[in-house]
């Protein structure tokens, strides 16, 4: 379901300038709809025993619980739950299910609604399958009617409801993660796709909260005045740190629901940006072991998307700080297509920031991970497609030299890759307009690839290249061949004088024994 969701999103979303902290929500809306749409099946498919009818049904009490019940304190039913958890038999009938909100008037509905919210901030032990059935079963079925009472609200939800909100979800979603054993693996050999994730067994309560939640951020009925209270620093930054999970489905629920608060409070957006900038700080130099760097790049493309220009001096420094070190980490095939994409937003704002993100990428160039090589040059050739000919000149020559590695590569691939750089007609006209600088750098190892690269596909490729060249400047063409002509009889030359002195020194060596053999 989430799958879908994420594939409505737009490679490339629109441009938006809705302020200058970035309140692009184009990913929040397509969430809110898709999740709404595709959410309600999977709601009522989350539990297998009982299910109800609808959203609005209720499992009502064996012991005849009423509308005299809604009288009744949640300091009692509190008590009577907390003793439920703790193991005591005595109480086991006091977790019965509440009567439905369609069978109570509306003056007792938020009396209600805040009783079924305390019935749900018990948590159950979902490692035994065998164990509390019943009770789990009627938590579902509240959780359900809960998600549909919030998504058909129609009116303002009061302080007092957002305190019990914000209270039942912590309940339930903060908890400590059990992450697997990944300290013995070698971390150039994990791979997250690979890898089988771990499910939470509390799934099927955990999505339900995770929905309530969504659907109440979303809902116009929401105050942000009175919400940023409860959802407040503290809240952010608990809930940040669940993007660690090992479940993709929470990952997915995670980064829907924080895009919607970066929405709905704009006075949390730099404390939330901020909050982020220090997990990849301590991603790329301290662990480089976290599950939810894709999910939150993803939020960030959004966010960059949204900003206005000219862009803050903040947007640029987290640029240079933390977007462009996430190439160093080892598992950056894990979520290079989110960073790609963030990078490329950056030089579609301010073509500017293309030598900065330019360098960026030589600094951290790959020596000996060829698959991460092709990696490289493919989101190279996305930040070159944005790039003005003023800037691509000030970074031309260490990245053609850089270039020129690559397409002498023995790896086919890295070599392949770097030439199919001229097939996009963008940067094959900055090349040309530049090629009296760059030709020189990149001509020995076209010539070289011609004559010895020992995979086919790179040589007919080399030969294009060159082609190009000697149609756009014949006269360069061939200063560049008699040098390189000349480098290569130099080379021959320094080789013949070098080996004929090593065998000088051998015949030296080889008379000096037989004289002291005698």
């Amino acid at each position: 379901m989430i799958k879908q969701i994420l594939n409505r999103i737009p490679r490339k979303t629109h441009k938006s300038t809705d302020n200058r902290d970035g309140g692009n929500s184009n990913l929040s809306s397509n969430a809110s709809t898709s999740s709404r749409g595709n959410s309600d099946a999977a709601l009522s498919r989350s539990g297998s025993s009982n299910p109800a009818s609808g959203h609005g049904q209720t499992l009502h009490a064996a012991s005849g619980t009423g509308l005299a019940g809604l009288n009744h304190g949640n300091n009692k039913l509190d008590h009577a739950l907390n003793s439920k958890l703790n193991g005591n038999p005595a109480v086991s009938t006091a977790y019965e299910a509440l009567p439905s909100f369609k069978d109570v008037p509306n003056s007792e509905k938020q009396n209600l609604f805040i009783r079924k919210l305390n019935m749900c901030s018990v948590v159950f032990d979902f490692t035994d399958t065998t164990k509390n059935l019943k009770e789990k079963e009627i938590k579902r079925q509240t959780l359900v009617e809960l998600v549909d009472y919030v998504s058909s609200a129609n009116g303002k939800f009061s302080e007092t409801v957002m305190q019990e909100i914000v209270k039942m979800v912590s309940i339930n979603i903060f908890r400590r993660l059990t992450p697997q054993p990944r300290d013995n693996k070698v971390l150039e050999t994990f791979d997250g796709e690979e890898e089988e994730p771990s499910m939470d067994p509390a799934w099927p309560h955990l999505q339900l909260v995770y929905e309530f939640l969504l659907r109440f951020v979303a809902s116009p009925e929401t105050d942000a005045k009175l919400a940023k209270r409860y959802i407040d620093h503290a809240f952010i930054l608990r809930w940040l740190d669940l993007f660690d999970s090992e479940d993709p489905r929470e990952r997915e629920y995670l980064k829907f629901v924080l895009h919607r608060m970066y929405g709905k409070f704009m006075v949390h957006r730099p404390y939330i940006r901020k909050a982020i900038n220090n997990i990849f700080f301590r991603f790329i130099f301290e662990t480089e072991k976290h599950n939810g760097i894709a999910e939150l790049l993803e939020i960030l493309g959004s966010i960059i998307n949204g900003f206005a220009l000219p862009l803050k001096e903040e947007h640029k420094l987290f640029l240079v700080r933390a977007l462009i070190p996430l190439h160093k980490p080892k598992c950056i095939p894990m979520y290079h297509q989110q960073l790609s994409y963030c990078i490329t937003q950056f030089v579609e704002k301010d073509c500017k920031l293309a030598d900065t993100v330019i360098r960026g990428l030589l600094k951290y160039w790959p020596i000996t991970n060829s698959s991460k090589e092709v990696m490289f040059l493919s989101e190279l050739e996305e930040v070159l497609e944005a790039t003005q000919p003023p800037e691509f000149q000030r970074c031309m020559v260490p990245l053609f030299r850089q270039i020129a590695h690559c397409l002498s590569s023995s790896h086919f691939q890295v070599a392949e890759r770097a030439l199919f750089l001229w097939n996009n007609d963008h940067i094959e006209n900055l090349i040309k307009q530049n090629r009296k600088v760059i030709l020189p750098i990149i001509f020995p190892a076209l010539e070289r690839n011609t004559k010895t690269h020992w995979n086919q596909a790179v040589r007919s490729l080399t030969l294009n290249v060159r082609k190009i060249f000697s149609d756009a400047d014949p006269e360069l063409f061939e200063e560049c061949l008699q040098k390189f002509k000349e480098d290569e009889s130099r080379k021959q030359e320094s080789k013949a004088k070098r080996e004929a002195i090593w065998k000088r020194l051998e015949e030296i060596a080889a008379k000096r024994s037989s004289t002291n053999a005698r």
